[in-house]
């Protein structure tokens, strides 16, 4: 009889775990094409939280490359960055899916966009990324959404 106390019990709380914190919308600025057209060798997924924490990632990422850096406010806003690393053709992107506030942190889930057969592409290798800037200065995550 105990016994189907503590299950009952268990089972009473368990729907409550890992429900945590809500999760909240963040707005955010696709900076990318303020940036240029850059090139990132390998996968890449870097915060800066400030301006010369973004020189050093991009320029790191692209020796001998001009940098430009887009305007942010980094007394409230830090960047994200992630980048795919090269691609064969110009039928690769990445997309912000969306940007929430879950608690303790950011949650960055982005989608590749993959080619399909037939679909018009130019058979050269591209570098797609993304550098969004946050309203926040939580640590981020990425969730990277599988392909569609």
């Amino acid at each position: 009889m105990r016994w189907g106390l503590v299950v009952a019990a268990l089972l009473g709380v368990l729907p409550l775990a890992g429900c945590g914190a809500a999760k909240h919308q963040l707005a955010y600025e696709d900076l990318t094409a303020k940036v240029g057209g850059l090139e990132f060798t390998r996968i890449t997924v870097d915060t800066a939280q400030s301006a010369k924490e973004l020189r050093e990632t991009l320029a790191r990422n692209n020796p001998g490359v001009a940098i430009r850096l887009p305007p942010v406010d980094f007394g409230t806003h830090e960047t994200f960055l992630v980048a795919a690393g090269p691609r064969s053709s110009t039928g690769y992107a990445l997309r912000v899916v969306r940007v929430y506030e879950h608690g303790d942190h950011v949650q960055v889930v982005v989608r590749e966009r993959t080619p399909a057969l037939g679909n018009p592409v130019s058979a050269r290798v591209t570098y797609p990324f993304r550098l969004i800037a946050l309203a926040s200065h939580k640590p981020v995550h990425l969730k990277w959404l599988g392909r569609p």
